[in-house]
Formats: C-alpha cells, structure tokens, sequence
C-alpha cells in the first residue's frame, strides 16, 4: 500500500476518488466490490474524503442542449479599471447571472474568463450588449462561441 504525504491518501483512497468521478452514483456496495473492500470500509473512506474536504460534492451532468441552451461561450473580459468597489460589483453580477456558469481571474490580457451557456444569439448579445460591456469596470469583452465540444469536462488525473 503507498501512502503520500502531502494528500494524505493512499492508492485505495485514490482508486476510489477516480471511481467516484466516472459515476458517483455507485453504492458502497458496488464501490466494495470495484475496490476490493466491504461496504463499510468504502463508506467510512467516502466520509473521511468528504470531510477532509477531497470531496466537495456530487453533481448531476445535465444536458444543455436538452434543456435549449444552444449557445456556449467563453468571454474573455478585460477590465479598465481594478478598484476594489468596482470590480466587487462585477463579481456579483458573475455571481447573480445564471447564464455564466464557471468564471476565472486570468493572468495575460484578460483578468477574466466567463463561460456562459444562453438559449440563443439573441440572449447572449443581451448578456454581453446590456449586461458586461456597460459595467463600469469593463473595458472590453471578447468572445468565442463554441461550435462543437468534443470532450465533456473531464475527472481530474488522480
């Protein structure tokens, strides 16, 4: 059994966090069985991993095009200016619209990075004409619409 140091886990501990990543739906008994351990020691791993803070929760992949998302993007949004009051006001506007589901701060040109997920053209020139682009803090935004993706957000290599 190698145990690390620095994460604290060991390779069954690991073998379970990839397994939970492809389907995180498994019970502890399947998981028993993947893993080679009883359902108990598989649940009491999952709780420790939990409240170690490895992990953070379990999500459902919906499909945005089922749901007539037909546009995704990402905007990359340069901002004129960096003081604290402005730029916290663009955050909450990140954070209060439902069309930017992920957002970053970047180095480079760009000092974010937003992916947004609209139903239409229409609805994403609102987003960025009515919405960024007069925010205070914007300088300029620049996007890229998606026009295929071709691999789903992926597990991370554990």
């Amino acid at each position: 059994m190698h145990y690390s140091r620095m994460t604290g886990m060991d390779d069954t501990d690991l073998r379970l966090l990839t397994t939970l990543q492809g389907n995180a739906q498994l019970t502890s008994e399947r998981l028993g069985e993947i893993l080679h351990l009883s359902p108990s020691q598989v649940g009491r791993r999952r709780q420790r991993l939990e409240a170690a803070g490895y992990i953070e929760g379990y999500r459902a992949r919906i499909s945005a095009t089922r749901l007539g998302l037909s546009v995704q993007a990402f905007v990359a949004v340069q901002m004129a200016s960096h003081a604290p009051a402005l730029i916290r006001t663009f955050v909450r506007t990140i954070e209060t619209r439902r069309e930017i589901t992920s957002a970053w701060t970047m180095t480079g040109e760009a000092d974010y990075l937003l992916r947004v997920y609209c139903a239409d053209l229409p609805s994403f020139n609102r987003l960025i004409h009515d919405v960024l682009l007069p925010h205070a803090a914007v300088a300029r935004v620049q996007s890229q619409i998606v026009m295929e993706q071709i691999k789903i957000d992926g597990p991370l290599p554990v």
